[in-house]
C-alpha cells in the first residue's frame, strides 16, 4: 500500500533539483564566512530547574531544542545533543548537558529532520512516565525505536496532558531521514496554554447536584480572573507562509520561539526557512509579546553566520520599532523566566 505524502498549505513545495545543489555548491566555494563568533554558553541555574514547580520558564539548550518548565511539566522541544550533524561539528556546547535535563514529562518532535529529532538524544532523555509528541506519520517509527508512551497529531489537534494544553500548528517545511521516506510524516510546530480550571478543579457543588437531579437549569458561569502562565509558541523550522496569520487568529500567542537562521543562500532556502527579517514578521502575524530567537549558530546547515542572522534582526527590529524588551536573545543554558497575568476564564 502507498504510503501517506503530506503537503503544505496551498501544496507549496520545497523540492530542489539536482541543478540547484550544483549551483549552491558553486557559489559556497566561492563565499568567505567569519565564523569566529560563537554564541556564549551561560551556566545553568540547575538548582532553580530541578525545584521549580510552578513557574513557567525557558531555558534553550541550543538550535531547536529548549528545556521549558509549564503548569508543573517539564519539556523538551526538538532534543538535539549530537556533537555532529552528519559531517558538521556542532558549533556551541549545549546549554544544559544531557544528563543534568530534570525528569520529563513531554517530548515534542516538530519534524523527522535530524537536526530536530536526535534518537539517541531521546533515548537518554525517555523515561517510563515520558510521553512523546509527534506529528501524523511518524509515531510508528517511534514504537518502532521502542518508545511506548507516544501520541502524533495533525494540524490543529490538541492533546491534554496534566494542566497543558498542546496544539499542533502548521508550519511550511518538509521531512526526510532515508530516500525512501520523503514527506510520509507531517512537519508543523506547537502552542502550550494552560488548561483552566475552577477553584474546585470542576467539582460540582451540593446545589448544582441538586438542581441538575430535578431537572432544574445550572445558573451560568461567571467568568473568572486567574493568574495563567501566558501561551507559548514553538515554532518548529518554517519558510514564511500565511499559517503565521492563521495561527494568531485562533491563538492568543504571548511568547514565541521563533527560527531566524540556515536562510542562506535565500533562492534556495526561502520555501523552507525564515530569513531574519521574515521571522519578524511572523513574529507580528502571530501576535506575540515576546520573541526568543532559536534555529541559528548551533550547526552550519546554510552559509549565513550566528552574527549576520544576529545583525540582520536587530537591524530590523529597529525598522520595524519593535521596542528591545520584546527581542529576548539568550545565550545557551540561559533561562527565560516567564511572568504569569491575569486573564479571564470560564469557571
Amino acid at each position: 500500500m502507498p504510503r501517506i505524502r503530506y503537503n503544505n498549505i496551498d501544496n507549496v513545495s520545497t523540492d530542489k533539483t539536482l541543478k540547484q545543489f550544483r549551483q549552491w555548491r558553486e557559489e559556497r566555494r566561492q563565499k568567505k564566512k567569519d565564523y569566529s563568533y560563537v554564541i556564549p554558553n551561560m551556566t545553568p541555574d540547575l538548582q532553580y530547574l530541578h525545584s521549580n514547580r510552578h513557574e513557567a520558564s525557558v531555558t534553550w539548550v541550543g538550535h531547536a531544542t529548549f528545556f521549558i518548565q509549564y503548569e508543573g511539566m517539564n519539556i523538551v522541544t526538538d532534543p538535539v545533543w549530537a556533537r555532529r550533524m552528519a559531517f558538521t561539528k556542532r558549533l556551541g556546547e549545549p546549554g544544559i548537558p544531557i544528563q543534568d535535563i530534570p525528569p520529563l514529562d513531554i517530548i515534542l518532535i516538530s519534524h523527522s529532520h535530524y537536526d530536530h529529532m536526535h534518537i539517541a538524544s531521546i533515548r537518554k532523555l525517555y523515561r517510563e512516565g515520558t510521553t512523546i509528541i509527534v506529528p501524523v506519520g511518524l509515531k510508528r517509527k517511534m514504537l518502532s525505536k521502542g518508545f511506548r508512551r507516544v501520541m502524533e497529531l495533525q494540524w490543529w489537534e490538541t492533546a491534554e496532558i496534566g494542566s497543558v494544553k498542546i496544539s499542533f500548528v502548521p508550519t511550511q517545511h518538509w521531512t526526510r531521514r532515508t530516500p525512501f521516506d520523503t514527506n510520509t510524516s507531517h512537519w508543523g510546530g506547537f502552542v502550550l496554554e494552560p488548561i483552566a480550571q475552577d477553584a474546585n478543579s470542576g467539582a460540582s457543588s451540593p446545589e448544582s447536584a441538586s438542581e441538575a437531579a430535578e431537572g432544574g437549569e445550572k445558573p451560568a458561569a461567571e467568568p473568572q480572573t486567574r493568574i495563567l502562565p501566558p501561551n507559548i509558541y514553538f515554532a518548529g523550522d518554517s519558510g514564511y507562509f500565511q499559517g503565521f496569520k492563521l495561527i494568531g487568529e485562533r491563538f492568543n500567542i504571548h511568547l514565541a520561539l521563533m527560527p531566524i537562521g540556515a536562510y542562506e543562500p535565500e533562492w534556495f532556502m526561502t520555501s523552507q526557512h525564515v530569513n531574519p527579517e521574515e521571522a519578524l514578521q511572523a513574529f507580528l502575524d502571530v501576535g506575540a509579546e515576546t520573541m526568543i530567537p532559536m534555529h541559528y549558530g548551533t550547526f552550519k546547515l546554510a552559509d549565513d553566520t550566528a552574527q549576520e542572522a544576529l545583525e540582520r534582526l536587530e537591524a530590523e527590529r529597529k525598522r520595524l520599532g519593535i521596542a528591545e524588551e520584546r527581542v529576548r536573545v539568550l545565550k545557551y543554558g540561559e533561562t527565560f523566566k516567564v511572568q504569569p497575568e491575569r486573564r479571564s476564564v470560564q469557571s
